[in-house]
């Protein structure tokens, strides 16, 4: 059985034919719309990577942005414990609310995007509404760290530096600071032709300490929940 036919036959399909579906942006988990899905809206979505849903004003079947440009584009699909619900994890491209909000659930003159939608379809690259940074998903990477805790070391590198203790994650942390100040300098002083490939530089050698850093966190036995709400009494000071 293919997965698509799978997903499909877990769903609780009801006496309509539909379920609703919550669309979320991956990047931060905004809750951006409610609307429903039908197995055929379901199937065009799995297929094309866009989401499609069922109009009960219309009673067709509707691809998010059609008009305005302001698609959908799919992550991830998950069903609920009871089948009778779809949550699509998706990036949108500009507003997803026909206001020209970020969401349907913002005030009308909330987070709206700079352009209206009748300019024109977003550009597939970028989103015109303001997006969160995706810090959200720093929760799966804490997860899977805690996780190997007690792990074989010989069987994930974050076990062998959480069994390392404090010298081992720590030391690293360093290392990793330094080759920080090293790829910003250089990307400081890059030509326009070489940035990219700085910034791509940059860009790793971040994800590599951030990754380090809660490593060291977790080896302390200190929960980044603590550390972010140094960051929140720090704000409001």
């Amino acid at each position: 059985m293919s997965p698509k036919r799978a997903l499909a036959d877990a769903v609780a399909w009801g006496a309509d034919g539909l379920v609703p579906a919550v669309v979320q942006d991956v990047a931060d988990g905004r809750v951006l719309m409610v609307a429903y899905v039908d197995a055929e809206a379901l199937a065009e979505t799995m297929a094309t990577g866009e989401v499609h849903f069922h109009s009960r004003s219309r009673d067709r079947l509707w691809r998010k942005g059609e008009t305005s440009g302001n698609v959908l584009r799919l992550v991830e699909v998950d069903v609920d414990c009871d089948g009778d619900a779809l949550l699509l994890a998706v990036n949108p491209v500009g507003p997803t609310c026909h206001r020209g909000t970020r969401s349907c659930f913002d005030a009308a003159d909330e987070d709206r995007a700079p352009a209206a939608q009748t300019a024109g379809p977003a550009p597939a690259t970028e989103s015109a509404a303001p997006r969160g940074q995706g810090f959200e998903w720093l929760e799966t990477l804490w997860a899977t760290i805690d996780s190997r805790a007690g792990a074989d070391p010989t069987a994930s590198y974050t076990a062998r530096l959480l069994a390392g203790g404090v010298d081992v994650s720590a030391r690293k942390v360093a290392e990793e600071a330094v080759e920080v100040l090293m790829a910003a300098k250089d990307d400081a002083a890059a030509t326009p032709e070489r940035r990219p490939g700085t910034r791509d530089a940059l860009a790793g050698e971040t994800a590599d300490l951030l990754y380090h850093t809660l490593v060291m966190l977790r080896e302390r036995g200190l929960q980044p929940s603590e550390v972010i709400a140094r960051l929140r009494d720090r704000h409001k000071a």
